[in-house]
């Protein structure tokens, strides 16, 4: 016979049943029946400070595991504060799940704890998709729904809500779980003949890589070297070239001189990657060549122009068929792109990059330089991100993770709590600026409850340095952009992490590294004085 439990204790067995193994939240009086089942399920619960934390905390998980990150909160406020991460995982594609208590009704009675007027409504202008569950058939078929969702299209953020009673209501256990998914597209045949012969005669061919384009790319220089090649990628995309290769022309699309590389290629292969205004920071891409589109997002495809080729299709099955393709070509194809100008071009955007935020490029080098191998990267809203990811060559993808589209403050620390949750036993670090530490710093109470070993490089230029300088460029004088800042250190501290206040780069160097090996956080405090 089927055991019976509150349906809140049978979602967190059902959840473990599909594989999830952590949960991010806060538990309250309206959602305390879906923490009755976590420990029997075998779940692991990271306690939060905020909401707001334990999404970017899911989120960080989702990025480092490519499993869906989930966190459970509370009717109301607790959802209001989760949906600032539910806005950063849709723009960034990553896969959260929120699942939520809501109030039985809310039409007829006011002044209920927690009430909102349309919860289920607010949380869908951040999500892909946020709905009511009113039966335990219901709630199980919204969460299969999501979870095939997950790998089967754009993953993106989804919310589920359920009536505080019907959680507190004894329900059958789950349906077993159903076949695992894989999302495929039909890779029409015609228009992959359509790319072999465009990519035969193109001499300068172009690559473009967004954060979709990382599955399956291991073989990408084969790509490169067979068709004559260079690459360029997005933010996301860094790594899945290794920046080092002379072929790989790095994350230089927002570059406004990167039109004039994009002007003389006579084919464009852009994949995984929308192009969009925080890829770009400009109207068009500023190419005049024909554009092969590879993407599983039909909106992105819709943007193609008529002498393109679009295909909706995942990353890696493009490349499979492509490269059984290329198999067949006798030889490479000569690289005709002058190695000479290459370098001395992505030599100028660096010296760019120095002058635009002067000093924060040796510091990134040196901090790169002391990295564990395999280090994955939570970078915040802040001008050291902003430079770092222009000249910090990647060896390997989805090991750096910014909140480009939403573009939220405070991301770093927890974002990189969930990584560092999810990576037990691999190098994590976080970067952050010290006006965003302040939006989330509360979490650092969890890096230390768990003993990470996660080093926490906190920038301070004393003020919202990036606002300052366009308030300047648009002729305002500067105001609202410098808030009084606490003893980071001493802050640091007493929530019992260790703190260091590094004086040359030479210290910062032998911090770091013993902060990865510390049986709790280490804050690194940073300033432009360190030069």
């Amino acid at each position: 016979m089927t055991q019976t439990r509150p349906l809140g204790a049978q979602i967190s067995h059902m959840l473990k049943d599909r594989g999830v193994d952590v949960i991010f939240g806060i538990p309250g009086v309206h959602n305390q029946e879906m923490y009755r089942g976590i420990e029997e399920a075998g779940i692991t619960h990271v306690l939060a400070r905020h909401e707001q934390g334990a999404g970017f905390m899911a989120d960080g998980y989702a990025r480092a595991t490519g499993k869906p990150g989930v966190a459970y909160v509370i009717t109301g406020p607790g959802l209001c504060n989760i949906m600032t991460p539910m806005g950063q995982a849709y723009s960034d594609s990553v896969p959260m799940l929120v699942i939520s208590s809501c109030l039985d009704e809310t039409a007829a009675t006011r002044g209920q704890l927690h009430q909102m007027k349309d919860q289920r409504a607010a949380a869908d202008t951040v999500c892909d998709w946020s709905e009511e569950a009113r039966s335990a058939e219901a709630a199980y078929g919204l969460i299969d729904r999501a979870l095939v969702e997950f790998d089967t299209v754009r993953p993106r953020s989804k919310h589920i809500q359920v009536p505080i009673r019907l959680l507190e209501a004894d329900a059958p256990a789950a349906p077993a779980r159903p076949p695992r998914v894989q999302g495929s597209f039909h890779l029409d045949h015609f228009a992959m003949n359509r790319v072999e012969e465009a990519l035969k005669v193109a001499e300068r061919p172009i690559i473009l890589l967004g954060g979709g384009a990382k599955e399956g790319s291991a073989n990408l220089g084969t790509l490169l070297r067979k068709t004559g090649a260079m690459a360029i990628t997005s933010y996301a995309g860094r790594g899945i070239v290794d920046g080092a290769d002379e072929r790989c022309l790095g994350a230089i699309l927002a570059r406004p001189q990167s039109i004039k590389v994009l002007e003389q290629a006579d084919l464009i292969v852009a994949i995984g990657t929308e192009l969009a205004e925080v890829d770009l920071w400009r109207s068009t891409l500023g190419h005049s060549c024909p554009m092969i589109r590879v993407d599983i997002d039909p909106a992105v495809l819709a943007t193609c122009g008529v002498a393109d080729i679009a295909l909706q299709c995942r990353a890696h099955s493009f490349y499979n068929d492509l490269f059984n393709r290329l198999d067949e070509w006798p030889e490479d194809k000569p690289f005709q792109w002058n190695r000479d100008r290459v370098a001395a071009q992505s030599a100028q955007w660096r010296a760019e990059v120095d002058a635009e935020r002067p000093g924060i490029v040796p510091i990134c080098d040196a901090l790169r330089d002391c990295l564990p191998s395999g280090t994955m990267i939570y970078s915040d809203m802040t001008q050291f991100a902003y430079a770092a990811k222009e000249v910090w060559d990647m060896d390997r993808p989805g090991h750096w993770h910014h909140p480009t589209g939403f573009g939220t403050l405070g991301y770093a620390t927890p974002a990189a709590i969930g990584g560092a949750v999810a990576r037990k036993g691999k190098p994590t670090m976080a970067i952050i600026g010290d006006y965003g530490f302040h939006y989330t710093m509360a979490e650092l109470g969890v890096a230390v409850e768990l003993g990470l070993p996660l080093p926490i490089i906190l920038w301070d230029n004393t003020k919202l340095g990036e606002i300052e300088d366009s308030m300047v460029r648009a002729q305002i004088a500067p105001n609202a952009v410098v808030a009084h800042n606490p003893d980071f250190c001493k802050l640091a501290e007493a929530f019992g992490a260790y703190a260091a206040a590094p004086k040359s780069l030479d210290d910062m160097q032998k911090t770091v590294r013993a902060a990865f090996d510390a049986d709790g956080p280490t804050l690194v405090y940073l300033t432009p004085d360190i030069l």
